[in-house]
This record gives structure tokens, C-alpha cells and sequence, in this order.
């Protein structure tokens, strides 16, 4: 039977997190199919089945982190029991199982939901798999028969890791070596501390559900949840505290942050345009034909005017070589577009950003936060940036002084867009009127990049944003 390794998807991964599985043991899979959606330190995946045939066991949960290497699924042929071999669910005897006798430790490996079998030939794996079956979905009486008919549900309860005795067990209850529980009930068990092979469950054949561990950890007294009094005597529980491991995406942009910040001498340089006349040109291009399909913003100009404006400073567009001790100059700007995500933060480029008419660009930029919002963007599309732009005014942020990403030498921050009151000379005279101001912050590497490179490129870009039509000048 053969069983799906966890595969590296790209540069080097060691493990992935097992997010949302997108099959049930008992499904029929072909090859390509997706299986399974992971969480690597770069971004979500899915993966596609290399195998086609019946899914006879998910050897990882949901949220479990495992190695790469690690056999997470197994896919075999659909199994065939003969007519003859059927087993009566309702009869101890007729499943070849004397009375008291425990179907704990029959072929685990086999955890397909119940079905009545074909005619044809069979081996003995197919019935140590039908027996493996009732052993994970039957609750058992204590004489060792089954006392109601396995009912198959929507996720397959799958057995908890054996764990010593807890105070929570009532006494007298028969003791298993395993606990049913869904993969999610499973998962919140693991965070919460509690041994799930010492409750007794209430759910659907005897499985724990997410009621009763709360109703451990509140016994366990570790404040995770508490009944407050309400109104006519209702109560309301409140999460005092709750705890998200570190891992997936989040893990590695705090490791590449941490490692930027201290390894790299930062410089931030402010400067606050009016930029009414970008919001006139963004107007005017929303309504022409080519840009019927694709969504136009400020960003788009702000994306050009970078493009264009590394031509006179290239030294913000290069990178730091430690190792080699050199400043590699990057005669392409492969643009990249900070976007936050439930996973954290994901920085994908559009690549070659320089070469793309504002059409093609603003096409680029609408795929590539899409996918980023989805959180489908994979690693190569995260790999190679040479500049990076973060929005911080999508959220009604002026300004911050943002963290270069690793690998890169500078990153723009661009502020919310409000209408302020600004000072304007028309013939002479000064006068106060509303004008849509932003304020745009650059953060670079003071080692190769100096005051004057710095300023001069900051202040290009802000000239493009205040008058559009100086694009034309470089």
C-alpha cells in the first residue's frame, strides 16, 4: 500500500503544518487530485495526490507539524470483501470476535468508513481492515459487544495518543487504550493541555468534542474559559487568554525581521506630498477602455514611479553581499508588495516590474494580492525581490518606519491619502485649500545607501506622485 511522503515544495523546506485535509478515509482519489493543504514557512500549499486509488488512512492530523519525509497519507486499491465474509455489526460471533475481546490494535493502518462489501476474492489485510474499522468508529459495550450500529459522519474520528489516567474519567468506566476525536478536537486538546485519552466523551459513539475539553480546562482550573453571570440567569463564556504557536509563515517573517533589523543600520527619511493630481490621473484612467478589468489605485502610480525612479539611484535597488563583501547592483526591479495575511505577513513581487506598461503592472499587482489575500502565494513567487512596497494606508495609517526585507536594501512606506489644508501658489498668491496629501517614508541600508542617495530617490518618487506627467522625464 503505498503511503504519500511529505514532499519539499520548494527551497529547502524542513517541515509543513497539516492544515485542512481535502479527502476522508474512504474516498477514492485519482492522481492529481488535491489531498491536503499544508502551511510551510513561506505560504499554503496544496498538495495533489501522486497515487489514485482508495484513501485507507490520514496519518497526521490537522495542525500537526511534521517533517519532510514523514508519510502522511497511505492510498491503496478500493478493498473487496466476498459475501461470505460480510460481518454482521450486531454479532460479536459473526466477526470472528469472542465476547469481551477488544478490537484495539487490529491493523490500525485501516481506518476507511464502514461499507458493505462486494463479491469477489479476498485477503486476510481486507478483514483485519473491517475489523480495524469497528474498532475506531463502534462504541463498545462493556461486555465487548457493540452497543449501536456504526453511523459514519461527516469528518472520521481518528484514536488520541494514549496517555495516563486523569481524575476527569468517571469511575467504573471501561478503560481504552484510545479516545475517539476529531482531527480539529484533536488539535485544541494539544493546545489546551488536556489528556483525551481521560475524558469521557459525550459526542456521537463516545467521542470527546470540543464541549467536553472545555469543560476540562475550566475543571483543570487554568482559566482558558469562565462562566459569566448574564442577564434572567444566562451565562456567557469568556476566553481569559488564548495561545497561537509560533510556526508556518508567521515563524519565519519574525526570524527574517529580527534578522534584518540587527544586521542591517536603518535610516528612515519622511516626506509629505500632495498628491491630488495622481488621484485626478487614477479618476481619469479608471475610465478608459483597457482598464475596464483591472482595479486601479494610487499604489499602481506610486509601483511606476518606483520602477522609474531606481534608474537615477540604483544603490536602493541592490543588496548587501556579507559574505562576499560586496554591493550587487540589480538592473531589474523585481517589485515587491507587502500584503498582510491571517497567516502573517507574505512579501510577493511582480517580477521585472520595469519592463511592464502601467496596464500590464496594474494587471500584475491585482493577481498578485489576490493570491496573497487567498494565501496561495508559493515560495517562488515570494523569492527574488529586489524593492519592497508596504500600504499602511489601507488600514488609515499616516506613515511608520517600516523593516527592510532580507535580501533587499530598501522598502517605501506609503501613507493613508486624506484631504488636508494646503498652502498653494497660483500666480503669485498664496492661498489655503483642501488637497489630498499622503506622506511617504523610506527606510534603507545605511551602509551602501547614504543620506543623498536616499533623498534624492525619495524625493523622485514624490515628485512623480505630486505631478504624474514628470514620469515623462526619466
Amino acid at each position: 500500500m503505498p503511503e504519500y511522503l511529505l514532499p519539499d515544495v520548494g527551497e529547502g523546506l524542513i517541515e509543513a503544518e497539516i492544515v485542512t485535509w481535502k479527502v476522508k478515509v474512504g474516498d477514492v482519489v485519482a492522481i492529481n487530485d488535491i489531498v491536503v493543504e499544508i502551511e510551510t514557512a513561506k505560504s499554503l500549499v496544496e498538495l495533489p495526490s501522486p497515487y489514485e486509488g482508495e484513501v485507507t488512512a490520514l496519518l497526521a492530523a490537522e495542525g500537526d507539524t511534521v517533517a519532510v519525509g514523514t508519510p502522511i497519507i497511505a492510498i491503496g486499491a478500493p478493498a473487496e470483501v466476498p459475501a461470505e465474509m460480510e460481518i454482521d455489526l450486531s454479532n460479536p460471533a459473526a466477526s470472528g470476535r469472542v465476547e469481551g475481546e477488544s478490537l484495539v490494535g487490529r491493523n490500525k493502518a485501516e481506518r476507511g468508513p464502514q461499507r458493505r462489501a462486494r463479491k469477489g476474492s479476498a485477503s486476510p489485510s481486507t478483514v483485519a481492515g473491517a475489523s480495524a474499522q469497528m474498532q475506531l468508529q463502534g462504541a463498545f459495550a462493556p461486555g465487548g459487544a457493540l452497543s449501536d450500529d456504526v453511523v459514519a459522519d461527516d469528518e472520521p474520528a481518528v484514536p488520541a495518543t494514549p496517555a495516563r489516567p486523569h481524575a476527569t474519567a468517571e469511575r467504573g468506566a471501561p478503560k481504552s487504550l484510545h479516545a475517539l476525536a476529531k482531527p480539529p478536537v484533536r488539535k485544541l486538546a494539544k493546545e489546551l493541555g488536556v489528556d483525551l485519552a481521560a475524558l469521557v466523551g459525550t459526542g456521537p459513539q463516545g467521542s470527546v468534542t470540543r464541549a467536553d475539553l472545555e469543560a476540562a480546562a475550566g475543571a483543570n482550573g487554568d482559566g482558558v474559559s469562565r462562566p459569566l453571570a448574564g442577564a434572567r440567569g444566562t451565562s456567557t463564556t469568556v476566553e481569559r487568554e488564548t495561545r497561537e504557536p509560533i510556526k508556518g509563515v508567521r515563524k519565519m517573517m519574525a526570524t527574517a525581521m529580527v534578522g534584518s533589523a540587527f544586521s542591517a543600520p536603518h535610516v528612515t527619511e519622511w516626506v509629505t506630498v500632495d498628491v491630488t493630481r495622481t488621484m485626478d490621473f487614477v479618476d481619469r484612467l479608471k475610465k478608459r477602455r483597457e482598464f475596464r478589468d483591472v482595479k486601479v489605485s494610487p499604489l499602481l502610480v506610486l509601483a511606476r514611479a518606483v520602477a522609474l525612479a531606481v534608474r537615477r539611484t540604483p544603490e536602493v535597488n541592490s543588496f548587501w553581499d556579507e559574505a562576499a563583501q560586496e554591493v550587487v547592483l540589480k538592473h531589474y526591479v523585481n517589485l515587491g508588495i507587502a500584503a498582510a495575511t491571517p497567516r502573517g505577513l507574505v512579501v510577493p513581487n511582480v517580477k521585472d516590474a520595469q519592463d511592464l506598461t502601467l496596464l500590464e503592472l496594474a494587471g500584475a499587482l491585482n493577481a498578485l494580492t489576490a493570491t496573497a489575500r487567498e494565501g496561495k502565494t508559493q515560495p517562488a513567487e515570494m523569492s527574488g525581490g529586489t524593492f519592497t512596497i508596504t500600504n499602511v494606508g489601507v488600514f488609515g495609517v499616516d506613515a511608520g518606519t517600516p523593516i527592510i526585507n532580507p535580501g533587499e536594501s530598501a522598502i517605501l512606506c506609503f501613507g493613508a491619502i486624506k484631504k488636508q489644508p494646503w498652502v498653494v501658489t497660483t500666480d503669485g498668491v498664496d492661498e489655503i485649500v483642501p488637497r489630498q496629501v499622503t506622506t511617504l517614508a523610506l527606510s534603507f541600508d545605511h551602509r551602501h545607501v547614504d543620506g543623498e542617495k536616499g533623498s534624492r530617490f525619495l524625493a523622485d518618487v514624490a515628485g512623480i506622485l505630486e505631478d504624474p506627467a514628470s514620469a515623462l522625464l526619466f
